[in-house]
């Protein structure tokens, strides 16, 4: 466990292409996906944030704190990542989706190994960077602040404009599937 990491499950989402529901509690093997995000993350982190922008009350049963954007209208990740970096109580955070529910069990050690001097690591497959999995320094978020005033939504644009270092996880590229749709909930 990595005791200076605060980990971030993102579910502040509106679920448009699952039908407008809330991905998070949709029931994968009679669990909502969450409980499968949380059984992984919560053994690599020091402390779990939920960023929600509904059904709170669901969220909070977990027994982490839930954290709604302070940016309105389902701004996405970023908006997400945002409210993360304002309530973490450590020096770096990680983030994953509330959707993917096959994480590597050992994907913040292999990002907090590879971070050294940069702002953000952030995991890849192949040639495919996948963005809101991330370990992210707590001191950017005056930047974040900043490109998200200034309209930025754009994750890669704000990735963009940092130190990042890609690490790869080829040998778990299965682990970073994520659930969009009933169907792919459905044969999962």
């Amino acid at each position: 466990m990595m005791d200076d990491v605060t980990g971030i499950v993102l579910a502040g989402g509106q679920g448009r292409r699952m039908g407008c529901v809330d991905k998070g509690l949709q029931l994968l093997h009679g669990k909502p996906m969450v409980e499968h995000v949380l059984a992984r993350l919560a053994p690599q982190v020091g402390e779990i944030l939920i960023n929600a922008n509904q059904n709170h009350a669901a969220y909070g049963r977990y027994g982490h704190r839930v954290v709604p954007d302070a940016i309105g209208g389902f701004a996405g990740p970023l908006a997400g990542l945002h409210a993360g970096l304002t309530q973490a109580r450590r020096s770096m955070v990680l983030t994953v989706p509330c959707d993917s529910p096959f994480l590597p069990l050992d994907l913040c050690i292999r990002m907090e190994k590879e971070i050294k001097d940069k702002d953000l690591a952030v995991a890849r497959t192949g040639d495919q960077a996948h963005p809101v999995f991330s370990l992210v320094r707590v001191s950017v978020l005056e930047h974040l602040s900043k490109f998200l005033a200034a309209g930025g939504r754009k994750i890669d644009a704000w990735y963009a404009t940092l130190r990042v270092v890609e690490v790869p996880f080829d040998d778990e590229a299965d682990a970073f599937r994520n659930i969009n749709t009933r169907e792919e909930l459905n044969s999962a």
